[in-house]
């Protein structure tokens, strides 16, 4: 028999506040100030610093999704699913009573080996892991006493995974954190024991019931390092309010992500889903924050996606994430048996054997104090600057630019015995590295410095290597507005670009620098999916057809200084190259502007960025 165990607590105007919530007792409730300033007044600074001090040390971490989902593999009754394979539930449209028949008892991970999970983790670089405690199917993976409705007393397993999960991390050193989605629970829909219709009042009824002891259970007879919520839009600002006050209450040291009660109220800011671009993150909001991507395009174990990524994506990725003083929570959707993917195993295996060479590049790192370079990005760890080298140039030189410090000594981290000549020439520095690159997706430079090395500037178009200048490292004219249209995309494989271009005032701009006069092949690269379903994409289940319903169309300006290019945006598809000609450029400050001739669709297009390929004389 499936019940809740319901906890007393008075049925209250959704701004009151909660003001004690301790399992199994009962909750007074009174009128008082707003609840947020209530989280604050438990807060301080320094207490906020010592609570992320690992989390900022980590850089890397481990998310898990896994549910008894994980076993359908993206498919039910023969039918392929295409979503997220997690949302199941949801796509399908399959009722609560069927769901627990055919998916909640049967569910029975037989190879499931905690540790040989944690071990994985660790091996790879990562230093936490968070998984799904309880996702939307409200299907709970730990033994609840609040619920019956989880995979202890309900499924076939029988066994506590989470409970296994914390002893290994325990063991190995690795900091465990819970997912729990505490605004969605499909297993409460058209529950008796909860009011209707789905308003604030049945959410209300849903998070005293259920979330909110879940989660104070989790907290109390786990000890998470850090909870993850998810989806906070759709419950009451002041409800999910009060459920960071009763956390922060359990649990003064335990990190909370911005998307329990909101970005601003959250510890750190979390990117979309599926990020395969950011920005610089340079706002005074974005000190702290942390990027989710996934191996393909689903979260849980989907067996008909092969889209995964090469292994090359990810080490960049996170590169990226600490040189913007992120960090990188790369997702896995292990399978209904307890293992991993094939294809998952083979990217672990390629970020272990990076990781072991390179790994300190990485741990305890902060954001580079370098502009964005075209050779790749630097992390900053004391006097040490690391360059991460992801374009290894033909000729040896690698040209550091806006490098102002003077440098001690140079060596790549897989050969730390050797060290590399360096010459300063201006603003800039230049490394003679060998001809042949130790990583093909990444190698490392190591640069020493008597102190705390310093940089910056515009950035500096290389004469010798190609320079993609991508729109996340952009100014965006006019500034975009919180709901306008014209912005930048989420930054996935599929919206990595700006948005909105309906307008001829809009321009994108970069302020760059050019160390030696060079002649440059000037392409612009843009989306532009086609209204009729020609443009295709390999995403979950196959190939599917990306359609908008938007027409793109016009005249595209891309001024050098004081050269204009034009070209015209006429064909449709997914990073379109369009080759605008040829330009020679003087040494010294040079600004790039993209622009609009006329628009003669609804939108110009959907830019990604301006690539500059230097033409040998």
């Amino acid at each position: 028999m499936i019940f809740i165990r319901l906890f007393p607590i008075r049925a209250v105007l959704m701004s009151a506040l909660l003001t004690t919530f301790s399992m199994g007792s009962a909750v007074e409730v009174r009128a008082a100030a707003p609840v947020i300033d209530q989280v604050s007044s438990l807060e301080t600074a320094a207490a906020k610093d010592a609570r992320l001090g690992w989390w900022r040390e980590a850089r890397f971490g481990m998310f898990i999704h896994w549910g008894v989902y994980s076993a359908l593999a993206g498919e039910w009754k023969g039918q392929r699913v295409e979503g997220y394979s997690e949302h199941i539930q949801r796509l399908c449209k399959i009722k609560r009573a069927d769901y627990l028949e055919e998916v909640v008892k049967p569910f029975n991970p037989a190879a499931f080996d905690a540790d040989a999970w944690v071990r994985t983790a660790k091996e790879a670089g990562m230093s936490y892991i968070v998984i799904t405690a309880l996702h939307h199917d409200g299907v709970a993976m730990y033994d609840s006493k609040v619920d019956d409705y989880n995979v202890v007393k309900t499924s076939r397993f029988g066994r506590d995974p989470l409970r296994e999960l914390k002893a290994a991390c325990d063991r190995e050193g690795i900091k465990l954190g819970f997912y729990y989605s505490h605004a969605i629970d499909w297993s409460l829909s058209g529950d008796p024991r909860y009011p209707e219709p789905n308003g604030p009042e049945r959410r209300l009824a849903c998070v005293e019931r259920k979330a909110l002891p879940q989660i104070l259970e989790l907290i109390e007879n786990y000890r998470p390092a850090l909870l993850w919520g998810d989806t906070p839009h759709l419950n009451p600002k002041e409800l999910n309010e009060r459920i960071l006050l009763a956390v922060r209450k359990a649990d003064p040291n335990l990190i909370v992500n911005g998307r329990l009660a909101g970005a601003t109220h959250g510890d750190y800011l979390t990117t979309a889903d599926r990020p395969a671009e950011f920005g610089l993150m340079r706002g005074p909001d974005e000190r702290d924050w942390e990027a989710i991507p996934t191996t393909n395009e689903s979260y849980g174990f989907h067996a008909f996606d092969k889209s995964h990524k090469p292994p090359a994506h990810f080490i960049q990725l996170l590169a990226k994430a600490a040189a913007r003083g992120g960090n990188l929570l790369m997702n896995f959707g292990p399978r209904g048996d307890g293992t991993f993917a094939t294809e998952d195993q083979a990217i672990l295996q390629t970020l272990s054997a990076w990781w072991k060479v390179n790994g300190d590049s990485i741990r305890g790192t902060e954001r580079t104090p370098l502009a964005p370079q075209s050779w790749g990005e630097s992390t900053l760890k004391g006097n040490r600057l690391y360059l991460h080298v992801f374009n290894w140039p033909a000729d040896g030189r690698l040209l550091i630019g806006g490098l102002d410090s003077d440098l001690l000594q140079a060596t790549l981290l897989a050969a730390p015995g050797e060290k590399l000549g360096a010459t300063r020439l201006g603003p800039d520095v230049e490394i003679k590295l060998p001809a042949r690159a130790p990583d093909s997706a990444d190698s490392v430079v190591a640069l020493d410095f008597a102190d705390r090395p310093q940089g910056g500037g515009p950035l500096l178009v290389q004469p010798r290597m190609a320079n993609d200048l991508s729109v996340f490292t952009a100014e965006l004219q006019p500034a975009p507005t919180p709901k306008g249209s014209w912005r930048l995309g989420k930054g996935t494989s599929l919206t990595s670009h700006v948005q909105g271009w309906s307008k001829p005032e809009c321009a994108v701009l970069w302020q760059a620098r050019l160390a030696e006069a060079g002649t440059f092949d000037v392409i612009a690269r843009y989306d532009a999916p086609d209204a009729k379903g020609k443009t295709q994409v390999d995403t979950i289940g196959g190939k599917m057809a990306t359609t908008s319903s938007l027409t793109f169309g016009g005249e595209v300006l891309v001024s050098l200084g004081t050269q204009t290019l034009r070209g015209q945006v006429s064909e449709a598809g997914l990073d379109v190259a369009l080759p605008l000609g040829r330009v020679t450029l003087g040494a010294g400050p040079l600004e790039i502007k993209v622009a609009a001739g006329a628009i003669t669709g609804q939108e110009l297009m959907q830019l990604k960025g301006v690539r500059l390929v230097p033409v040998s004389p």
